[in-house]
């Protein structure tokens, strides 16, 4: 039997996400509501801004019924010199981000790729196998329920306007 409510099931979860991350690149770190898993996605060198990008899963847990919910944070700075000086830019997405990179080294002989989609999929297999289940964040719910006004207003105009030039 289960104890779903126990602070071990919290504990758990994490020590399999630190064993299916061993020898890998990404970083586990405890955090009070779950853990926080980073990785840094590889960036070609062959472009003329240099780029740091940082990816980060970071997993809310709720062992009381064994849900989990999970935001991308990515982070960013790209530094460019040219003639003008030199111009820093730094961003921060978080949600759901999707993406894939590949870069190689000047002299091609080292290629590195990065998938977020992999990150994901790690995170979920460790849930599946404990009987956990994903829930979506409250800025995901948030979104939705914006989109869904947006389409219901945009919907009522198309009556409205139907309405107005047909009758």
């Amino acid at each position: 039997m289960i104890d779903t409510g126990s602070p071990d099931a919290r504990q758990d979860f994490y020590d399999r996400i630190v064993a299916a991350t061993a020898d890998t690149r990404y970083r586990p770190r405890r955090t009070v509501p779950g853990f926080d898993l980073t990785v840094d996605v590889p960036r070609s060198p062959l472009t003329a801004r240099r780029v740091s990008q940082v990816h980060t899963y970071r997993v809310v847990l709720h062992p009381e019924d064994r849900r989990f919910s999970m935001t991308d944070i990515v982070r960013t700075v790209e530094y460019e010199a040219g003639l003008g000086g030199t111009r820093t830019s730094k961003t921060v997405s978080s949600g759901r981000n999707v993406y894939a990179t590949w870069s190689r080294s000047l002299d091609g002989t080292e290629r590195h790729s990065f998938s977020s989609a992999a990150g994901h999929r790690l995170i979920r297999g460790v849930a599946r196998d404990l009987g956990w289940r994903e829930i979506r964040p409250t800025g995901a719910k948030a979104a939705l329920a914006a989109g869904l006004f947006g389409a219901a207003i945009a919907l009522g105009t198309l009556i409205a306007l139907a309405v107005v030039f047909l009758f």
